[in-house]
């Protein structure tokens, strides 16, 4: 389990990073396009092209991202480091990149997504397979959505059906027999995972 990493960025604050779906989209084709490193094309002429312009090649990339979900105050990533400090480098460059893309939609000054990330190093395939579950279940958790095949700012359809690419999905699907394991081993959490967040806001609220 060579330099794998949960890291998280949002979910101390009540900042929205997302106010439309076009800010999601627009969040995504920017982390798409930082994994990679020079030479690249201009990110507007990427933007364009519907994902289909960037290297494949692993020995381009800062990272891959194995799986990801955004949600309205914060986002999750799973990603495998390929290079030195390519973690760092790559969410500083997709911090920078997508703040300067909303300050200028929505006008206004200073930074968004703010302070340092957080991140765990995963050590073992059971970790690997966990973490992954807690990412892709954020959605439903949070009450965002009914079923998570209808959230489309997860990397949970690349998991369960034929979409687009976007994540190394491998890491973890190739420690399930099907795809439809690892769906079913996420949604065996549904309900559990529901009640422990009912719990903390609970908690939150008798305590303020």
């Amino acid at each position: 389990m060579a330099n794998i990493t949960i890291f998280s960025i949002g979910e101390a604050t009540n900042v929205r990073f997302f106010l439309r779906g076009r800010d999601y989209k627009r969040f995504q084709q920017t982390f798409y396009y930082y994994q990679v490193t020079n030479p690249k094309p201009r990110f507007s002429k990427f933007a364009k092209s519907n994902f289909k312009i960037l290297t494949s090649d692993r020995t381009d990339k800062l990272i891959e991202i194995i799986c990801y979900c955004l949600m309205p105050n914060h986002f999750h990533f799973l990603v495998k480091q390929l290079k030195d400090n390519g973690i760092s480098i790559f969410v500083s460059k997709l911090c920078n990149s997508y703040t300067k893309f909303f300050n200028t939609k929505y006008p206004r000054v200073g930074p968004l997504l703010q302070g340092k990330y957080q991140s765990v190093l995963v050590e073992t395939d059971e970790q690997l397979v966990h973490t992954s579950r807690y990412i892709h279940l954020n959605p439903l958790v949070a009450q965002l959505t009914s079923r998570l095949n209808n959230y489309p700012w997860s990397s949970y359809l690349e998991y369960t059906d034929e979409q687009q690419r976007l994540c190394a999905i491998d890491e973890v699907l190739d420690l399930f027999p099907s795809p439809q394991k690892y769906q079913e081993f996420v949604e065996a959490q549904i309900d559990y995972g529901t009640t422990l967040e009912i719990l903390r806001h609970q908690t939150i609220d008798l305590v303020e």
